[in-house]
């Protein structure tokens, strides 16, 4: 689905913009793994984040041209109500926490209902098992991640930013339903919408089937729809 290397030329026709958010405790690693992503970097002397930052990564998916924009938010408690802003229009989410810290684990539950409380409730969300390099030191089984997951419709995945293990799966899946989602909408709506004037195309709320992938637990069905 994903060609032409991932990075994109800025002079090139956008023909999507999707808005993504990546949410979870300070220091589980969000600005890592947004940095491996965007431009497949990693610093180990990498500060917190102050308030919000974000970055875009352009890419190819059948023909068309996709800009992610993704929003790296603050996990400091100080800043959360800066950063509960910066839900709206997002139409997909990566909830990060540390493997290696049990207690980033537990406040998954809290950002989750943060989340929801504050973008549309039909966004596609993605739990992320970060520093999955730090085995010696884990404190959450994949199997409890897992059974959250699945208790909660979520997709699954462990990621290591150091080692850029799982990192670009991690926001493929999200990217791509939210992709596939915007083709059948355009097959619907013919020629009408999508593609007049190069416009990035906005979402509307239905329900569309997910297909699993290796390694990922995915609900039986989910809806996505976003802000227009």
């Amino acid at each position: 689905m994903t060609s032409g290397g991932g990075y994109g030329d800025p002079s090139q026709k956008i023909d999507y913009v999707f808005k993504l958010v990546l949410i979870g405790d300070s220091g589980v690693g969000k600005s890592q793994i947004l940095s491996r992503y965007a431009r497949n970097e990693f610093s180990l002397d990498s500060k917190a984040t102050i308030g919000v930052e974000f970055q875009t990564r352009t890419l190819v998916m059948d023909h068309k041209s996709v800009k992610a924009q993704i929003w790296d938010t603050a996990g400091q408690e100080r800043y959360r109500a800066v950063t509960s802003a910066y839900y709206r229009g997002a139409v997909g989410a990566m909830l990060v926490y540390d493997v290696s810290r049990r207690q980033t684990f537990d406040h998954i539950p809290r950002w989750l209902e943060e989340l929801r409380n504050h973008a549309d409730k039909n966004i596609v969300i993605i739990l992320v098992g970060n520093k999955s390099d730090l085995e010696d030191q884990r404190a959450i089984s994949m199997e409890d991640a897992k059974e959250f997951a699945e208790k909660e419709g979520l997709f699954f995945l462990e990621t290591s930013a150091l080692n850029a293990v799982n990192v670009e799966s991690a926001f493929s899946t999200v990217l791509t339903e939210i992709f596939n989602f915007v083709n059948k909408k355009s097959l619907v709506a013919g020629e009408g919408q999508g593609d007049n004037n190069g416009d990035p195309a906005s979402l509307a709320g239905k329900k569309i089937d997910i297909v699993p992938g290796p390694g990922q637990v995915i609900p039986t069905k989910s809806r996505l729809c976003c802000n227009t």
